[in-house]
């Protein structure tokens, strides 16, 4: 089968949805390998782990071909990518970050989307009103006229249903894994580079992801101000709600316990895993949570909060707290910072638990989910499409009519 991929956020973005892009596409083209893939970009950014994946010889990378496409490639990427897609013989596409070209369902090529969450519609607040729209229109689209939808948790395909009425048989829960690297033991000499590097302490608690308002990092902040000689170490972009924490830090005296990194390399990332006591995640809601999985992966012990799908990622024996008790993250901190038997068992448990993240595992999945696709039987190798009437139209004269 030839399967195309929307590949905008696996070539243009460095976290969140284009990680998951860069993963996917990895993972089967590794282990789904009698398919040949298409990675469909609007334009070429600079990244070398979008190009590490042309490493695999049944991976390629497709750029708009006309000039006319090249000067309007958000057009492209949204209406006119279906002539290519025929073209190149795409038997079907997956919108590996919550779209699909419009049309789509009309050119005889099969599609599946991916929905990571719908927090924009359970948390309005933390999104400007015109995003919101373009957001729900692109999603409630999507699911709308695909074939099949991937929901990255379980708590996604409830929201999925509820919001847009979309029956559940039509979703398939597909989890997402990690970078392997993340597992990989780490040299000492590794070590003592990062942590000179950026100024770490010995012993500190990590957390990881873009410092917005709905992460919630001042939780962590505040929590760590109740404890004795506690170090807390965010990875992150940097927001209007950074300004906020490093205002608090600055207000409770807490600089030199308290210490933001904006501009982490990612080859670094995993070392840093591998450096703290501790991973905290008080995010208010998340589509999954892959920061979890990472810290699992590395052996470190993680506390998350309640309330979303953060239980999905981090397993049961890991810590959940609600994301407004400050006295409940603090004590949960404690607990495991200095009970070193249930750090270890946490370790050891997250690190059995993680399996399940496999990525053979979860390219079979998906696998199974592209098939799903073509149980109709309308669809042939020959690129054909069965009408009602039981004739054969060719798929080439099958117009791409949004």
């Amino acid at each position: 089968m030839i399967i195309g991929f929307d590949a905008k956020r696996a070539n243009a973005n460095f976290t969140g949805l284009g990680n998951y892009s860069r993963f996917m596409v990895d993972t089967m083209a590794t282990y789904g390998d009698e398919h040949k893939y298409r990675m469909y970009i609007p334009k070429q950014c600079k990244n070398a782990s979008y190009d590490s994946l042309l490493k695999h010889k049944n991976v390629s990378s497709i750029l708009p071909r006309s000039s006319v496409m090249k000067r309007f490639r958000a057009l492209w990427r949204t209406f006119f990518i279906k002539r290519g897609l025929l073209q190149d013989g795409v038997q079907l596409y997956h919108g590996l970050s919550n779209e699909l070209p419009v049309g789509i369902h009309r050119t005889g090529i099969r599609s599946v989307v991916t929905i990571h969450d719908l927090i924009f519609l359970r948390y309005p607040q933390y999104y400007h009103r015109l995003d919101r729209i373009i957001y729900n229109r692109k999603f409630n689209y999507a699911c709308r006229k695909a074939d099949r939808i991937v929901a990255v948790s379980e708590c996604t395909k409830r929201d999925i249903v509820k919001f847009y009425g979309i029956s559940p048989e039509k979703i398939d829960v597909v989890y997402q894994g990690c970078d392997p690297v993340f597992a990989r033991p780490v040299s000492k000499k590794e070590k003592d580079r990062v942590r000179a590097a950026y100024g770490l302490p010995e012993r500190f608690i990590l957390s990881v992801g873009t410092i917005e308002e709905r992460k919630n990092l001042l939780l962590a902040v505040k929590a760590v101000e109740k404890l004795d000689d506690v170090h807390l170490v965010a990875i992150g972009k940097s927001t209007d709600y950074a300004k906020k924490v490093q205002d608090y830090v600055e207000a409770h005296g807490l600089e030199n316990r308290v210490h933001i990194i904006h501009n982490l390399k990612f080859g670094d990332l995993p070392i840093l895993y591998h450096l703290a006591s501790l991973f905290v995640y008080p995010s208010r809601f998340e589509g999954f949570g892959i920061p979890i999985v990472e810290a699992l992966s590395a052996g470190v012990p993680v506390i998350a909060s309640t309330g979303s799908c953060l239980e999905e990622a981090g397993g049961e024996h890991s810590i959940y707290v609600d994301p407004d008790d400050v006295e409940g993250m603090a004590n949960a901190m404690k607990k495991v910072l200095a009970d070193e038997h249930l750090r270890r068992e946490m370790i050891e448990k997250g690190k059995e638990y993680v399996v399940r993240f496999d990525p053979k595992t979860l390219a079979d999945e998906m696998n199974a989910v592209y098939l799903k696709c073509f149980d109709d039987k309308t669809f042939t190798e020959d690129r054909f499409v069965q009408t009602s009437s039981n004739k054969r139209t060719k798929i080439s004269h099958y117009l791409p009519f949004f």
